[in-house]
């Protein structure tokens, strides 16, 4: 019998709205080698690379009145050119191109006959630069036995055969026949015989029993328990919580990890404090440049997912049955009304403290060490866990996934930034990922295109709440005074 989704996973295609699609995506930006990167190349790459991932291969095929919850099967019809696309801007391509088309591309739901993914080699950038975007469902991407495809492209070297070890491990797939309806309602009368009561709760998820399905998913994605006072209290009312429209607006922020390295040290905190105190910073400046009010005593509830686990816990190196369970979620109240940011900060870092005393993040310099490249799959298990909590009480989510701090190559092209987008949630206007790599932090602002028209503004801002950080720390040294 074909393996069965996960009742979590099966949550993702139940709750899925043509205004929250449940996919998750990344944008990669490559420096095109002289070799060349075209779509021939990543083509072939993901040929070679997508026995890692063999879920991948794999479609939903549900079960007649829905007795049980769907099956993963092979899709005989699988075509390789289907799911890795290519989009060219008009050269020479801008950031906001290529945002602008992140946006569209993004907006689209997958086709649920498929493979629930799609690649995107999106060429034309300005500076000799090439992106990739990669669209996942959540119900995909489960850290077990399931990571981002994203993930499995990238090696350590210039020469995939090189220290990277080559993982080329292309083969000969033959798919494994799809089995009848008979076959499915066989299956699941078996396993009603031994679970009576999994046939009325399959029944009731896909019937759209939203509440049923939410609370299994609480129950499966994430361990709440330092959450309980945040959670008896709804979210603040904000203009991030409105009804959402089924197209979206994309925006990125560049900044440095040094400059968070210099706020930790300067104020014995972590990087993350500085992360979303950042964060915190660039709202409030954002929602007074709507002229919303901003009172001192002013929050937004933010739910963050972060990977968890002490460095006796990272794997020499990264398989898909090692990131399963290294991300909790965490409610936050963001101090927008504070003025300070060194207040801010301080808010921030003691909120932090009280929710992780029990549990230990993961370092940059930690997953660096992991020989794969775990952001992409963290941040679709940040997703995950976010979308199973009630929209109620928090206002958006920030996923931030610490990188390798070292350069990554796709068939040879060295990978320069790498921009998360998170899906947003029913009722939410705004999701905010980011990723640190190789020295940078990169932020991906995913919002509604109508309650969302200034992300780019929001986005803008980011360097300034950084700026105003920096400015309680002494000069850098290679700056000057």
């Amino acid at each position: 019998m074909p393996p069965r989704l996960s009742a979590l996973d099966a949550s993702f295609l139940y709750l899925e709205q043509p205004t929250t699609p449940m996919h998750v995506g990344g944008v990669s930006v490559f420096r095109r080698p002289k070799a060349g990167f075209d779509y021939d190349r990543l083509v072939e790459l993901i040929e070679q690379r997508i026995a890692l991932v063999p879920r991948y291969r794999q479609k939903v095929r549900h079960v007649p009145g829905n007795l049980a919850r769907p099956v993963w099967v092979d899709d005989p019809d699988f075509d390789v050119a289907y799911h890795v696309r290519r989009s060219a801007l008009p050269k020479p391509g801008s950031d906001g191109q290529l945002t602008e088309l992140v946006a569209r591309l993004m907006s689209r739901p997958l086709d649920h006959t498929r493979p629930l993914w799609e690649m995107y080699l999106v060429e034309g950038l300005a500076r000799g630069r090439t992106a990739v975007l990669t669209k996942t469902h959540q119900a995909m991407v489960d850290g077990i036995s399931a990571i981002d495809i994203g993930q499995v492209i990238l090696d350590v070297s210039a020469e995939p055969n090189g220290e990277s070890g080559g993982r080329g491990v292309s083969d000969l797939w033959m798919p494994r026949p799809e089995p009848s309806d008979g076959q499915l309602i066989l299956g699941a009368l078996s396993e009603a015989v031994a679970r009576p009561g999994v046939v009325v709760d399959n029944a009731r998820a896909a019937a759209g029993d939203a509440v049923a399905t939410i609370g299994k998913v609480v129950g499966a994605a994430t361990q709440l328990f330092s959450m309980a006072r945040a959670a008896s209290r709804r979210a603040p009312g904000t203009p991030l919580n409105v009804d959402i429209s089924t197209q979206r607006r994309f925006a990125i922020a560049r900044t440095e990890l040094e400059d968070y390295r210099r706020i930790r040290t300067a104020h014995g905190c972590t990087v993350n404090d500085v992360v979303l105190t950042v964060v915190s910073g660039a709202l409030r400046n954002w929602l007074l440049s709507r002229g919303e009010p901003v009172a001192a005593s002013s929050s937004l509830r933010a739910m963050v997912p972060l990977s968890v686990k002490g460095e006796a816990d990272v794997p020499s190196s990264a398989t898909a049955g090692s990131l399963g369970n290294r991300v909790s979620s965490f409610i936050v109240d963001l101090p927008v009304g504070e003025p300070s940011p060194m207040v801010r900060l301080h808010h921030v870092a003691h909120a932090m403290r009280e929710h992780t005393s029990t549990a230990r993040s993961v370092g940059a310099d930690t997953l660096a060490r992991i020989g794969g490249f775990a952001p992409p799959t963290l941040h679709a298990l940040g997703a995950r866990a976010a979308s199973g909590m009630s929209k109620r009480i928090f206002n958006l989510v920030v996923t931030n996934v610490p990188g390798p701090q070292f350069p990554l190559y796709a068939a040879g092209a060295r990978m320069l930034e790498m921009f998360p987008v998170v899906p947003l949630a029913k009722g939410q206007a705004l999701a905010i990922g980011l990723t640190s790599y190789d020295g940078g932090v990169y932020y991906g602002f995913n919002g509604d295109r109508d309650a969302m028209a200034d992300v780019e503004v929001l986005a803008g801002m980011v360097a300034e709440s950084l700026d105003e950080l920096l400015t309680t720390v002494g000069p850098r040294a290679d700056r000057g005074p």
